[in-house]
């Protein structure tokens, strides 16, 4: 009788595992939607960048499966115009991963016309709400501007294209008292966002500035 019993518990077993549906193996999550106006894009982005300045930040979206879902198409939120100083990346200043930023960056995030055929095709293709100018403190390009208003040296091959755009400001802010270099920094970036802000083809989108403190990695807006 044992017997009979253990030959109809393995076959009642065999039966239910036989009947079972197949797990289906997990897919890639949904797409989670990136925010779609440009307040909601800048206060993602100054709530990523006190993640980074506090030592918290999240990494997000830098997995295999994230890229399984940018491979067909990309959504960023945010267009970046940024300088190319190793200390300031978009992605980590602002805690975020693939597919959120679309970042264009040159020496003292200095206007031409590659960088603005770029910011175009963010605004006017990818429908990006917001565009932020970031420059940051104690900028090479900057000091290599003063450096020559100071002593006329002359400026050697294609770096006189970068001293020559950030000239103005620091020739406008020359008699001011305090750092120089700060507040050239601060009316150069003031004014590249002027002159994108002018341009009828960024007019979808809202244009701001920012500054990042290399000292505590806080980025604050410019006025």
């Amino acid at each position: 009788m044992a017997s009979n019993r253990r030959a109809f518990l393995t076959a009642t077993a065999v039966t239910a595992l036989t009947a079972a549906p197949a797990t289906a193996a997990p897919g890639p999550r949904p797409r989670p939607q990136p925010p779609n106006t440009a307040r909601a894009a800048l206060d993602e982005l100054l709530a990523g960048n006190r993640r980074h300045a506090t030592g918290r930040p999240r990494h997000p979206h830098d997995t295999p499966g994230r890229r399984q879902l940018l491979a067909t198409a990309q959504h960023p939120f945010a267009v970046i115009v940024g300088c190319i100083d190793s200390r300031v990346p978009p992605e980590l200043v602002f805690d975020q991963g693939l597919g959120d930023l679309l970042c264009i960056r040159t020496a003292g995030q200095v206007l031409d016309e590659a960088v603005l055929g770029s910011i175009q095709y963010g605004v006017q293709e990818l429908r990006v709400p917001l565009v932020l100018v970031l420059g940051h403190e104690r900028c090479g390009a900057v000091a290599a501007t003063l450096e020559h208003l100071r002593t006329g040296t002359p400026v050697p091959g294609h770096l006189e294209l970068l001293v020559a755009e950030i000239a103005p400001a620091a020739r406008r802010t020359r008699g001011l008292p305090g750092d120089w270099a700060e507040h050239t920094l601060r009316a150069h970036t003031a004014w590249v966002r002027d002159a994108i802000r002018a341009d009828p083809a960024f007019t979808p989108a809202h244009i701001a500035a920012a500054r990042s403190d290399l000292d505590t990695g806080l980025v604050s807006l410019l006025p």
